[in-house]
């Protein structure tokens, strides 16, 4: 920049003249992103690398992305007092994201969610894909498969967004990987918003027909992970209707109102308030582990949920572009896992909010549609905003 390459003396005199330089210098620094951090984040098991990204945003927030399954590892932000804290789920070191896989922070793709019976008919060939998952002892295809998105190493790069710092993603799926048709393209992007919020946004491309349902599986607890449970959790979704599930958690296929159920979050509830109520719809997951319907206006990001923590004042809101929210209330959580703190992950000690597609929209023809062909792009963003009452 001119400041940096004139002697002090002689910027002072032209700007003394030429008060649009000044102006100029000082935009530029301030729109000047600092670099990225890097950092290594251990090996896999054949030997290659895992890079740590920070992203440090303007309000306090502060990310850490590893490239490993494009995964958030961690998340700090400040509550009510300006005391700091990492609000989401996630592991030390890369071989604890190796040895027990639960897809914390982790991208899942190429199909998030479960897919009935772990097959699916597009353009009239049947696909079979793993069966990895058997809620109630009905098999599925969950998250996709047995090695999705959140098991890969993805190729990353530092950048800045608007002067503010991200990381980009790439991952190429080859044709037939999992099951799946088409080579598919992704591109992820994890940036900083300058008011305290993370935004994720997804591309995709295929040189074949295929099923395509990207999202994001970061685990939250308000009060800090390890924390204790999230059942004082506040809950807010835009919603109206939910997609009901048989005992192996797949969709029936009918789109329900919420009203008078457990499932009515229209207006704010503790998540702990109606959990253990006596309804077919929670016994099957052992507590939500649902799609809830978005009630949306357009096309654009549209605020979906909103949780509060009311000890450490925390709040956060999640706007999206997708049609549907999967509110899972870590009901599968058990102790087993334990996290950077050192403490363990606890039944309840976390909720995931997925913005996605709904599950199963393969084989439901009155869902909306998952299907991506050849010459159009998948696009879709969320935004994870973190704030304090």
């Amino acid at each position: 920049m001119i400041a940096n390459s004139l002697p002090f003396y002689m910027f002072m005199k032209l700007s003394k003249f030429f008060p649009v330089v000044v102006l100029l210098v000082s935009l530029a620094r301030l729109s000047a992103a600092t670099p990225v951090e890097k950092k290594p984040f251990g090996k896999l098991a054949d030997g290659r690398p895992v890079t740590l990204y920070t992203l440090t945003g303007p309000r306090g927030l502060v990310v850490e992305i590893m490239d490993y399954g494009a995964s958030i590892v961690s998340l700090r932000t400040p509550d009510r007092t300006g005391k700091i804290a990492d609000v989401a789920l996630g592991f030390s070191k890369v071989t604890d994201y190796t040895a027990k896989p639960a897809f914390l922070g982790a991208v899942v793709g190429r199909v998030a969610n479960r897919i009935a019976d772990a097959r699916f008919t597009l353009d009239g060939k049947k696909y079979v894909l793993a069966a990895n998952n058997s809620p109630g002892g009905v098999p599925c295809a969950l998250h996709g498969g047995n090695v999705g998105f959140d098991k890969v190493l993805w190729s990353a790069e530092p950048c800045e967004i608007a002067g503010l710092q991200a990381v980009r993603l790439h991952y190429l799926s080859k044709d037939g990987e999992e099951g799946y048709p088409g080579n598919l393209k992704v591109q992820v992007v994890y940036s900083m918003t300058p008011d305290n919020g993370l935004r994720i946004d997804y591309e995709a491309t295929t040189d074949a027909t295929t099923p395509v349902n990207l999202s994001n599986h970061a685990y939250f607890n308000l009060r800090g992970e390890g924390n204790g449970t999230i059942l004082d959790h506040e809950l807010t979704f835009q919603a109206s209707r939910y997609t009901p599930v048989n005992q192996g958690l797949i969709p029936t296929g009918e789109i329900s109102p919420v009203a008078g159920t457990p499932f009515d979050f229209t207006t704010p509830h503790r998540i702990g308030e109606r959990i253990n109520a006596t309804h077919e719809q929670l016994s099957f997951g052992g507590g939500y582990d649902h799609n809830f319907a978005l009630d949306r206006k357009g096309l654009g990001l549209e605020l979906a949920a909103t949780v509060y923590e009311p000890m450490s004042g925390r709040v956060l809101e999640v706007r999206t572009t997708e049609p549907g929210l999967q509110f899972y209330s870590g009901n599968f959580l058990d102790g087993g896992l334990v996290g950077k703190s050192g403490k363990p992950y606890v039944y309840r000690s976390a909720i995931v909010l997925e913005t996605q597609h709904y599950p199963d929209s393969i084989n439901q023809p009155k869902f909306p549609s998952i299907v991506l062909r050849p010459g159009e792009t998948y696009q879709s963003s969320t935004v994870f905003r973190f704030s304090t009452r």
